[in-house]
């Protein structure tokens, strides 16, 4: 399936290159911007977990280091037989918070020759809220945009034209998972610190919401891809990805979540529609989200295909 984005009048065709190294996976998206279009060529992903073992400690481990290496070698190379000379890579929360990011970046950039901007918190979920608005049609009412990473999760609230708040949060569900999942399934006293501490933490989310009143959360990518292709298992279908915005409804949602609460590791794996990297993160991803819908009163979810790569891709083409 081939998507295509609308941008401003492009002279040229050419093909461009985006990496995006998240905190557990790696993308590698190729697409061919054709005047006014962008179509997407192809797209995959890699299971790195570069902040695996060390991302509480502020550090990427030697292993993690070398799966990254090893990672971005091989997209190095297909773009290489591609034939493409516009690349943009970057990197989020692992990298920027790590003692040793830059010395990785650089690295990576010996090795392989891709060269990786350490984009900030502020500028990932901009670019997380453009890659929504090209997949949906936000409207003029405030929405709540929430994208969960491994190392960290953004909050955006939009409309169609304009953003009103963002912000950065470094609770990614790597972390809440090294936190908090001390014992599978997870203890319900975990739940109320994570919870507890979540209200804390997210005071300035809280403030934004009763400020600007949203009434729907889109769920950007990722974990909501899951839950989205949960849902439609329990209900004897199978997902739809043929199109830029999937469904999950607060009553799906609240039917998983309770079924991740009380199941341990191999049952969750055995949940049709479960995706294994996400398999154990996907319990505190889950509650993060639980404590955000009751805390804003929210009852609604829809959920974008599109996220913070394709955001990227829309930039590039306009620079």
């Amino acid at each position: 399936m081939i998507f295509f984005l609308k941008f401003g009048d492009m002279k040229k065709s050419y093909k461009v290159a985006l990496i995006d190294c998240g905190t557990n996976t790696f993308h590698l998206m190729l697409a061919e911007v054709r005047g006014s279009e962008a179509s997407i060529l192809h797209a995959e992903k890699t299971t790195v977990k570069i902040g695996e073992g060390g991302i509480e400690n502020r550090t990427i481990t030697e292993e993690a280091a070398k799966r990254a290496v090893h990672c971005i070698s091989n997209y190095a190379d297909r773009i290489r037989n591609e034939g493409i000379k516009e690349v943009f890579a970057f990197a989020t929360s692992a990298f920027r918070n790590a003692a040793n990011g830059e010395v990785l970046r650089d690295r990576i950039y010996e090795e392989t020759g891709i060269r990786i901007s350490i984009i900030q918190g502020d500028e990932e979920a901009g670019l997380i809220c453009d890659g929504v608005r090209y997949a949906l049609e936000i409207g003029e009412d405030p929405a709540l945009i929430m994208d969960i990473g491994g190392g960290s999760v953004e909050f955006i609230i939009a409309s169609q034209e304009d953003i009103h708040w963002k912000q950065s949060f470094e609770i990614g569900a790597q972390r809440l998972m090294d936190r908090y999942f001390t014992s599978d399934p997870i203890a319900p006293e975990s739940v109320i610190r994570l919870q507890l501490d979540l209200a804390e933490t997210l005071e300035p989310l809280t403030k934004a919401i009763r400020k600007f009143k949203p009434d729907i959360m889109i769920g950007a990518s990722g974990t909501f891809d899951t839950l989205s292709a949960m849902q439609a298992y329990q209900e004897n279908k199978l997902p739809d990805t043929s199109t830029l915005e999937i469904p999950l409804t607060i009553n799906g949602y609240y039917r998983i979540h309770e079924l991740l609460l009380n199941s341990d590791h191999d049952e969750r794996l055995a949940l049709p529609g479960m995706v294994a990297m996400r398999v154990d993160m996907i319990v505190v991803a889950s509650c993060l989200i639980d404590f955000v819908l009751k805390m804003s009163g929210i009852k609604k979810i829809r959920v974008s295909q599109y996220a913070l790569k394709e955001g990227a891709l829309s930039r590039m083409i306009k620079s």
